[in-house]
């Protein structure tokens, strides 16, 4: 019995370690799944503070230019779908892609009114919008990054093997085709 005591210990010890490692990436991958609903969160404040000055901009920009309804109505749109989308950020990209194309399209036919650009209240929310995509894109990175933590560890060693009960997590990234093409660059000669 004595020379099975020491191989006992050994697998006791063993037994502990696993555990120990075991609960370590479990409490790991929870952390950071806490972390990524809470940045989602943060990013979903920023989301609805932008579909909140919408309306009002809208308004503004309809009493200089009522013939451009068209515009309007589907900024309108963009933004309502866009506030019926809930769940992961997958869900959300196609709403949103849509609704900056189109509130970028209303802003771009506000330039053709020189009276509009200088209305009080359409810079006062033309800066509370730039302010709120500033928050977007802040609470979008910071959201991205705890995904990518959260992914990096279910897919690292030994985080990896207790990770099965898990899903990646979805990056939040929208896809903008200006964003992604070069501007031309033009000399103009004196």
């Amino acid at each position: 019995m004595t020379q099975a005591a020491p191989f006992l210990l050994v697998i006791i010890v063993i037994a502990l370690v696993l555990t120990a490692i075991a609960i370590a990436a479990g409490n790991k991958l929870a952390r950071l799944k806490q972390l990524v609903r809470e940045s989602w969160a943060q990013l979903d404040v920023a989301l609805k503070r932008r579909y909140d000055l919408i309306p009002n901009l809208v308004e503004v920009c309809k009493a200089y230019a009522a013939h451009e309804m068209e515009v309007f109505e589907r900024v309108v749109e963009a933004r309502k779908k866009a506030i019926m989308v809930e769940g992961s950020a997958a869900k959300h990209l196609s709403s949103e892609t849509a609704l900056v194309a189109s509130l970028n399209g209303m802003l771009a036919k506000v330039e053709a009114y020189p009276e509009l650009k200088s209305n009080q209240n359409f810079l006062e929310l033309q800066h509370e919008l730039a302010n709120t995509e500033d928050r977007i894109a802040a609470a979008r990175r910071f959201y991205n990054a705890n995904v990518r933590d959260y992914n990096t560890a279910q897919e690292q060693f030994p985080t990896s093997l207790f990770s099965s009960g898990h899903k990646l997590a979805e990056y939040f990234e929208i896809e903008d085709v200006q964003v992604r093409h070069v501007p031309p660059v033009v000399f103009e000669r004196a």
